[in-house]
């Protein structure tokens, strides 16, 4: 495929007319009633919600995990929010700051059902788990349990406690395929000992896409005495959960990644009666007991960040996060259910639609995971991320609502040519 081709192609897509606000709910409107099988598929409603994102055209962009840019909707209104606090100035900060802080973190703990008192708003995931690992009251001698597939930077962490205090990190490996719910648990709990005191594990494997039984994980660990805390920086606002159903002790969240908020917004889920057993990383007055605000220290910082996020959610309700879910998960079946059988590709996400979102993760047999993404760039203009890690080899796919089935055929088309 030429540049020129490209262009053409994928600038068709992009004359669609603006989406103002009232003209998305104008389109749900016209989806309503409809079950969401029916919708997931529908090219022109999702046609229609492509038309309210701004896409660069110089490439397809199936790398929306390291962060799901605003659709037009949420970015203007959160510049406007930038002008009025750079209008007010101290006024806002000093007046209605923290009030406003607590009304956002208590919409975002409204998605997932649990309480604004056990819930703040962070920058990202990162900075709301190693909150809670940097926090723990760690002995010489105690035990952390984590997946080699876990995030980087809290993997870092757990290591740099190793070091501070003599803590000892388990890992353990992840099934891609794993054969039931029981076989994953197992995983973990053949790495439990009487010294465990904490549990990491991803809600949703940010490299495969693979969605855990989190539920079952943290039942067999409470059940022997360790706290669970479950990295949810891809589930959160990509699949629909209760926090009640999950019954782990913390959860952190980014709200840039599948809710669409501003740039460094993020959440940290801590159970009521856990919230004082956690030491802040930065020190903050003394509060009344199991206040969470105690964790959430950092003094003067972008709350214009936090208003988008208000916007960000009102979007996703409009949407309906059903109905985004349902549409990850068509085209992530989409693409992979035209390469899972044939030679030399290798897909490492599962194909029961139960263990999957919207991410997928796929290699060919003896091309090395940055030669194929460079690969697929430069040739074929489509962008993704190749995934070098234990057990995971490949470029992980990550489509948005705004992506098409056709861009998703020139990943299936580049796919089958590279294989030979």
């Amino acid at each position: 495929m030429d540049k020129r081709s490209f262009l053409k192609g994928v600038g068709m897509m992009s004359l669609a007319a603006p989406l103002t606000f009232i003209q998305l709910e104008k389109a749900v409107a016209g989806v309503k009633g409809l079950d969401l099988s029916t919708v997931a598929s529908d090219e022109d409603f999702w046609l229609r919600v492509r038309g309210g994102y701004d896409l660069k055209p110089d490439y397809i962009n199936l790398e929306n995990g390291y962060y799901c840019f605003m659709p037009r909707e949420t970015m203007e209104r959160t510049i406007e929010h930038l002008r009025h606090i750079n209008y007010e100035g101290s006024y806002y900060f000093r007046t209605v700051q923290w009030e406003n802080k607590d009304k956002v973190a208590s919409k975002v703990a409204e998605i997932v059902g649990c309480s604004g008192e056990e819930v703040v708003i962070t920058r990202n995931a990162t900075e709301s788990l190693d909150t809670i690992i940097g926090g723990i009251h760690w002995n010489a001698g105690d035990e952390a349990v984590m997946a080699e597939q876990d995030y980087g930077a809290m993997l870092n962490h757990f290591r740099f406690i190793e070091k501070r205090f003599g803590t000892v990190n388990k890992l353990v490996s992840v099934p891609n395929h794993p054969k039931n719910d029981q076989e994953i648990v197992d995983v973990y709990a053949a790495a439990i000992t009487n010294k465990t005191r904490l549990l990491m594990v991803c809600h949703m494997v940010n490299i495969t896409g693979q969605v855990l039984p989190i539920r079952k994980i943290t039942d067999m660990a409470h059940a022997r005495g360790v706290e669970v805390m479950v990295d949810g920086a891809h589930a959160y606002s990509h699949i629909s959960f209760q926090m009640k159903d999950l019954d782990c002790d913390y959860y952190g969240a980014s709200l840039h990644k599948w809710l669409s908020a501003p740039l460094g917004a993020g959440m940290l889920y801590v159970k009521k009666e856990k919230i004082d057993s956690v030491w802040p990383l930065q020190a903050e007055r003394d509060l009344e007991p199991n206040d969470i605000h105690r964790l959430n220290h950092i003094g003067t910082h972008p709350v214009h960040t936090d208003l988008g996020i208000l916007n960000a959610i009102e979007y996703q309700n409009a949407l309906g996060l059903k109905r985004k879910e349902a549409r990850l998960k068509y085209l992530q079946n989409y693409w992979t259910s035209q390469l899972r059988e044939l030679p030399r590709i290798i897909v490492n996400t599962p194909v029961e639609m139960s263990r999957h979102g919207g991410i997928g993760n796929v290699g060919i047999e003896g091309i090395e995971p940055a030669d194929l993404a460079k690969t697929l760039l430069d040739k074929y203009q489509i962008w993704t991320v190749a995934i070098n890690r234990p057990g995971v080899r490949g470029l992980r796919i990550t489509p948005n609502v705004y992506t098409t089935t056709s861009e998703l055929d020139s990943l299936v088309r580049a796919i089958k040519e590279l294989s030979g």
